[in-house]
């Protein structure tokens, strides 16, 4: 298929329309998206927005004039603001000479065409939630291009109450639009406004640099602690610090060769052409799923075979039972594997921060392009990065850790029993082994619907995904189950029912909104989704505030937490310790929630204030 032309490249200075206003200010193209034929610009103050072809014009489109002291007589003071209008009273002045401008240009060009400006209703419910667009402001100052027809745009627009956009008839394609830039006397009063040069890096998290450094340390000794800790007769916190095994304790070089084995096992399923068929192309159907579009518009392929490499990885471990494998080896060398494991998170992480210094701009992630080398190293240089089509990320995210977690989990079962001297697993173990495996199970039946998270489409694969993939899922999301195995604790039947009603429900919220989420993100207009209500926003994208998400603003996160705190119910409340899971999942959601705020904030606007004055609360309805 012949891809289509695109007229303006990556890194290209244009001018770009803003939207709801017919004013013209300097931009950056950061990218295309082929199926939207939309431009990802970003404005000199930092907003980033997505524009049609129509509303870009190349410099040269623009006439730069003298000073003049005629004045347009249908001018008068738009009560709209841009990114590029201020308070300040010397920027009239340089209004009025674009106005004057404007004037003498639209005279000479309706000698030749007419032009039209034509208002619009955007095809989107609820368009008037977002007028307050029309009142953006922002304090720094742009290139200005002034139209003739500006105060009949702005007045049709105040008067319907609602947002528009400027096209010209199709009829007058090749008329010019009657406007310049003022660039000389936008440079007299410019000098003190002018911001810097906008950069494809977004706004430092995790403590920016200084926490980087804290978050290697950190983690891996976090995840240590809880190791010795569980280990204890009395995992009490009153025993903190737990005493340190000796140096010999932490390594040992067979753990570290069923951890590779392990891994090397899981990329060559992961290779497979075999699984879950979700792809239809070319008149014949597939193993891959399409990621979402990427800044420069591409979209990559995935493998989503997940489902298939858990099930024969659950008939492996059944025949290695069968056999006389020993898997309560992952019990008692709990330790060895985690740090064994660790060290493969570090080799990779070095690895991938090397390539990540000759991959091209466009292959970076915004979040990891900080140029500081230990901040890059930690959030991730690089968004996607492959061998071949082996995509690194996409793979540790759902196949090692995620897979090797019901692994542990089940060898664990085995150790309770072998400890005990029981016939079978506690209902507690059972409860614990149960939940977590239908959690992996559907994620990974589900698989596609993480090429629309966070983590696929905006972090970058370094130290923090790396381990958190290889050792933090593992090591420490089975740590309920490592804790039963030194402290049974019995559950009536009642007890269990309503455990597993809380799992249920919280089961049926999580994947629910997920779906909903993910079919809305991958085709708006899909006719199953027509009932639901959205909120316009100037990038072109809208909000979703009805449905599961206009209940809360995460109602994902309010099941995933529901069937965090029923993981942990089947431990008890003798300690505090098999509560970790849920403490961590708590600060980790709230976290991700106000990631999501400052960037949608900064992405949406005043569209982003009004979805948050309807959908109230952020996870918990009436609480959070």
């Amino acid at each position: 298929m012949r891809m289509p032309s695109v007229k303006y490249q990556k890194g290209d200075k244009v001018m770009g329309r803003w939207p709801g206003s017919s004013l013209y200010y300097e931009v950056k193209v950061l990218g295309f998206d082929i199926p939207s034929q939309l431009y990802t610009v970003i404005y000199k103050d930092g907003t980033e927005l997505e524009l049609k072809e129509h509303d870009i014009k190349n410099f040269t489109g623009f006439q730069t004039r003298s000073r003049s002291r005629s004045r347009s007589p249908g001018r008068r003071r738009s009560r709209s603001r841009s990114p590029g209008r201020t308070t300040r009273r010397s920027s009239s002045r340089t209004a009025a000479v674009a106005a004057a401008a404007a004037t003498e240009s639209s005279l000479s060009s309706n000698k030749d065409t007419k032009l039209e400006v034509r208002l619009s209703p955007l095809q989107q419910t609820m368009a008037a939630e977002n007028n307050s667009n029309n009142k953006h402001e922002e304090n720094n100052m742009a290139n200005k291009v002034n139209e003739k027809a500006e105060a009949e745009v702005e007045a049709e627009s105040e008067k319907n109450q609602g947002r528009y956009n400027l096209r010209r008839r199709k009829d007058d394609g090749g008329a010019k639009p009657a406007s310049v830039v003022a660039e000389q006397q936008e440079k007299e009063v410019v000098k003190e406004a002018a911001p810097p040069a906008a950069t494809l890096s977004t706004p430092l998290d995790f403590g920016g640099k200084i926490g980087a450094y804290l978050w290697l340390l950190f983690l891996p000794s976090w995840v240590l602690f809880l190791v010795f800790q569980v280990n204890l007769e009395d995992p009490s916190l009153l025993n903190f610090p737990p005493p340190l095994p000796p140096l010999e304790a932490f390594w040992d070089v067979q753990a570290l060769g069923f951890v590779i084995l392990w891994i090397l096992f899981q990329a060559l399923l992961y290779v497979l052409p075999v699984g879950k068929v979700c792809e239809k192309s070319c008149h014949h159907y597939t193993q891959l799923s399409e990621g979402m579009p990427l800044r420069s518009g591409e979209r990559l392929k995935y493998r989503t075979n997940g489902f298939f490499a858990i099930m024969v990885s659950a008939v492996a471990a059944a025949v290695a039972v069968h056999q006389g494998v020993d898997l309560t080896y992952i019990h008692s060398h709990f330790l060895q594997l985690a740090v064994a494991s660790f060290l493969i998170s570090v080799l990779l992480s070095v690895y991938l921060y090397a390539r990540s210094r000759y991959a091209a701009p466009e292959q970076l992630a915004q979040g990891g392009n900080s140029g500081n080398v230990v901040y890059d190293f930690f959030k991730g240089h690089e968004l996607n990065p492959r061998i071949k089509n082996f995509d690194l990320k996409f793979f540790c995210e759902m196949r090692p850790g995620l897979i090797g977690w019901c692994l542990i989990n089940f060898a664990l079962a085995l150790a309770e029993m072998k400890v005990h001297r029981l016939d079978a697993p506690s209902y507690s173990m059972i409860l614990v082994n149960v939940f977590q495996l239908l959690y992996v199970v559907d994620g990974l039946w589900n698989e596609e619907a993480i090429l629309t998270t966070m983590d696929l489409m905006h972090d970058g694969f370094g130290f923090m995904l790396a381990f958190g993939d290889l050792v933090w899922v593992p090591f420490t999301y089975t740590l309920q189950a490592y804790y039963l195995v030194s402290h049974p604790n019995s559950l009536s039947l009642p007890v269990v029912g309503a455990i597993v009603t809380l799992k249920l429900l919280g089961f049926y919220i999580f994947r629910k909104s997920n779906s909903e989420k993910n079919a809305f993100r991958r085709d708006p207009s899909d006719p199953k989704l027509s009932h639901l209500k959205t909120i316009p926003t100037a990038t072109g994208k809208s909000l979703l505030v009805s449905g599961w998400w206009g209940v809360v603003r995460h109602p994902n996160y309010l099941g995933d937490l529901m069937m965090a705190l029923a993981w942990s119910l089947p431990c008890g409340f003798s300690h505090l310790l098999p509560w970790y899971y849920m403490i961590y999942f708590i600060i980790l959601l709230v976290h991700r929630d106000s990631r999501d705020m400052s960037d949608c904030r900064r992405k949406y606007g005043s569209a982003w204030d009004e979805y948050c004055r309807t959908v109230r609360y952020r996870i918990i309805p009436r609480v959070y």
